[in-house]
């Protein structure tokens, strides 16, 4: 009975242990398919949140566009100085929208000796105290010093600030300095700079600030800029703008590949596919261009509200100029 007791125990005593082994393997088993599981989710999770950034881009606008895809939908000059991009949404980031960390940083210059992006948390700390230096030091790609008549202030180029001297006190540094019009300068980029500069003068408010360059190919002067900023503390009530500003001067033909130029003969209307002047044209109206079909459209088509508002520009001009610059008429109201 001894024996058998004995016997008895010993195969209890090797099941229990088998027992353990068991559940231990399957702990392991289980651990390691958590770990898996884990892994996935997270993997899923980043993947979600990629494309719901994504397919939220089409309203908030947090993609960067490229410069091909900002030169896809920039229709061609139609007499103002700017066009609105992605519904005048700028392409900052949640998380740079939320930061108030005062910042300033500028490209270095490409094989071709061109400025890149420039970007800065625009604010008191930052903005000069002291007058603006000299700059004639600097020539930026594609300078050329040259005089027209028709030109305000005679010269064609100035030496072009990326982000302005009055926001960040950045003067005669050559990755903020570009060959630009005195059409771009004036008349473009200064409305949106005392945009930013009276704003923060008088809240003491951050604004994040964009500048981008647009070189077409290997061009050494701009087709223009990209100009975006966003007021941080009132989630871009006071501030917010997204906008391609356009390199021309009225009446001047420009090389970009090079910067030479020339004068136009009869510069008294703007030419829809350059922006070179014209002799008038007495056949001008008022027509909707859709930028990503290439129609124009009258404006009181029904087709005009089927255009999404990040691809409508109202232009006038005439109907040959439109078509000249590759524009095709609206088949149901043939405009």
């Amino acid at each position: 009975m001894i024996i058998k007791e004995k016997m008895r125990y010993k195969k209890i005593l090797l099941i229990f242990f088998c027992l353990i082994l068991l559940c231990q393997g399957c702990s392991i088993e289980n651990s390691e398919n958590n770990d898996n599981s884990i892994s996935y989710t997270q993997e899923n999770e980043e993947a979600l949140s990629h494309i719901q950034t994504d397919s939220d881009n089409s309203n908030v606008g947090y993609v960067v566009e490229t410069t091909e895809n900002i030169l896809s939908v920039v229709p061609p000059f139609f007499g103002k100085p700017y066009v609105e991009l992605n519904n005048n949404v700028p392409n900052f980031t949640p998380e740079e929208k939320g930061s108030k960390v005062i910042f300033e940083s500028y490209s270095e210059l490409d094989e071709l000796g061109r400025c890149g992006v420039a970007y800065a948390n625009i604010c008191q700390d930052i903005m000069p105290t002291e007058e603006r230096g000299e700059i004639g030091q600097i020539k930026p790609s594609g300078w050329q010093l040259i005089k027209y008549d028709i030109v305000d202030g005679k010269y064609l180029y100035n030496r072009c600030h990326l982000i302005a001297y009055q926001l960040a006190g950045e003067n005669a540094n050559e990755k903020n300095l570009i060959t630009g019009t005195r059409y771009l300068n004036v008349s473009g980029m200064l409305p949106f700079e005392n945009e930013v500069a009276d704003y923060v003068k008088s809240t003491g408010n951050h604004v994040l600030y964009r500048v981008t360059p647009i070189y077409k190919d290997t061009d050494l002067v701009a087709t223009g800029v990209q100009m975006e900023a966003y007021s941080i503390e009132d989630d871009g009530v006071g501030v917010c703008y997204n906008v391609f500003v356009y390199n021309i001067q009225p009446g001047i033909s420009i090389d970009y590949a090079t910067g030479e130029s020339r004068i136009i003969d009869g510069d008294n209307h703007l030419n829809a596919e350059t922006g070179n002047a014209s002799k008038d044209n007495p056949d001008k109206q008022d027509y909707v261009v859709n930028t990503n079909t290439k129609r124009f459209h009258s404006p009181i088509c029904t087709s005009v509200d089927d255009i999404k508002e990040k691809n409508k520009i109202e232009v006038n001009c005439s109907r040959e100029e439109l078509i000249d610059a590759g524009y095709i008429p609206c088949k149901r109201c043939n405009p």
